[in-house]
């Protein structure tokens, strides 16, 4: 496609009047209109075709893409001038693909050095699932600036957008390159759990508490307890995939970072020894994995985090927390990441809770919804504010009565900002841990 850049309407126009004035003051000067059109599309034509040919354009083939969700990505294009003519100095491309993809709409301009280009363009997924990079639009102006070339590629780019693994392992990396932190040396796994261990001789400076009396009097010396961190516990991570978990918050769907904090401390779990699994349920329950061990088994957890889809159901929680508990034969911490909607939900997720406490430890992860924080924050200005602000902030304080019930039920809470929600799950678990509640 060829058509005129915005120079060469101005040009056009530009000479129109002095071309009418012209023609009103002498008889041959109605000449003049059409001899400044004819030597404006002279010149555009000339410089299209000094512009370069557009069957001279390729594109190469781009490396694989793999997007995650809620991580900045770039797709990069490498364009080509065959030789044998000449090439613009610079070309500007944009480039269309699914809305879930998230791409940058805005065009692209990059340099034309030894007849090649390469143009970037960003984008953030806001969504997992199938997707594709449909098409490229690439166009460059001729030397004189009056004509846009302009060729489209048709890419058809299989891009399936996929949970953020990358991110998990960056934050993994940085939580757990502490030493020791889950008792990697046998030194520190030595006195900071409950199971006993063995018996030693009394030191001063050790914990009083920790001397045997009963062994101290039948050998005539003074021998302390020792203990050992205990493992092997059961960790079961329970998401709620229902609709209001799909809704965005930060830019992303809840879901979507329920699959994060939870694949981040399923990370911590096995790595401390313990046993962990996913359970996701909306309606009813739509995945169960059960309690597994080991470091090798967050690959097998990976996987199956993928195939949370979304869902436009209602959450129902007496048949989601009745099915987990059936299904757990023994003490389980069980970590609820979920939202409170409304009142109604609240109650039934309350009433359903109150049989799982009777055996298991619950924690229950929300997030904080900063948006609606700030909506009940804002200095009114206009009726409209007003009412957004009553509405946030009754919103709000119902919330904030739910979370003060679950706590006074005997259930945790982890309730923090979306960008700090893993950090959040993995310190209440460690708390818990060194708190020997599990």
């Amino acid at each position: 496609m060829i058509y005129p850049t915005r120079r060469a309407v101005t040009v056009m126009a530009a000479g129109l009047p002095v071309a009418l004035l012209v023609g009103v003051m002498t008889p041959a000067g109605w000449l003049a209109g059409p001899i400044w059109i004819a030597g404006v599309l002279a010149l555009a034509a000339l410089d299209a075709l000094a512009a370069g040919s557009r069957t001279r354009l390729g594109v190469e083939t781009p490396e694989s893409i793999r997007p995650a969700v809620g991580r900045l990505g770039l797709v990069g294009l490498k364009l080509r001038f065959a030789s044998g003519g000449r090439a613009p100095q610079a070309v500007e491309g944009s480039l269309s693909g699914e809305a879930r993809l998230g791409l940058d709409d805005a065009p692209r301009q990059a340099g034309v050095a030894a007849s090649e280009a390469r143009l970037t363009f960003p984008f953030t997924p806001t969504r997992r699932g199938a997707a594709t990079v449909d098409d490229l639009w690439v166009r460059w102006r001729g030397p004189l600036g009056l004509v846009w070339k302009q060729k489209v590629f048709n890419l058809g780019l299989e891009t399936p957008v996929l949970t953020d693994l990358q991110g998990v392992r960056d934050e993994a990396v940085r939580l757990f390159a502490r030493d020791a932190l889950f008792g990697a040396k046998t030194q520190l796994e030595i006195g900071e759990g409950s199971e006993f261990q063995a018996l030693r001789d009394y030191q001063p400076g050790m914990d009083r508490r920790a001397i045997d009396w009963k062994q101290s009097a039948r050998h005539a010396a003074l021998l302390a307890k020792e203990f050992r961190t205990e493992r092997n516990h059961n960790v079961i991570l329970a998401l709620d995939c229902g609709r209001a978990a799909c809704e965005p918050v930060g830019g992303m769907p809840r879901i979507d970072r329920f699959i994060h904090a939870g694949l981040l401390l399923a990370y911590a779990c096995l790595r401390s020894g313990d046993r962990t699994g996913f359970f996701a349920f909306d309606s009813q329950p739509r995945l169960s994995t059960g309690a597994v061990s080991g470091v090798n088994a967050f690959r097998t957890l990976q996987t199956v985090a993928g195939r949370i889809d979304y869902s436009s159901h209602e959450t129902n929680y007496t048949l989601a927390m009745a099915t987990l508990s059936g299904q757990l034969q023994r003490r389980s911490l069980i970590v609820v990441f979920t939202d409170f909607t409304d009142s109604t939900a609240a109650e039934m997720m309350i009433e359903s809770l109150g049989r799982l406490l009777r055996r298991h430890l619950v924690l229950f992860v929300v997030l904080r919804d900063e948006e609606l924080e700030g909506l009940a924050a804002t200095e009114p200005e206009t009726p409209e504010d007003v009412s957004r602000a009553v509405v946030a902030g009754a919103l709000l304080r119902e919330r904030e009565a739910v979370v003060a019930r679950l706590r006074r039920m005997g259930a945790h809470i982890v309730d923090a900002p979306a960008a700090q929600i893993g950090p959040a799950v993995v310190n209440a678990y460690l708390d818990l841990k060194r708190r020997d509640l599990l």
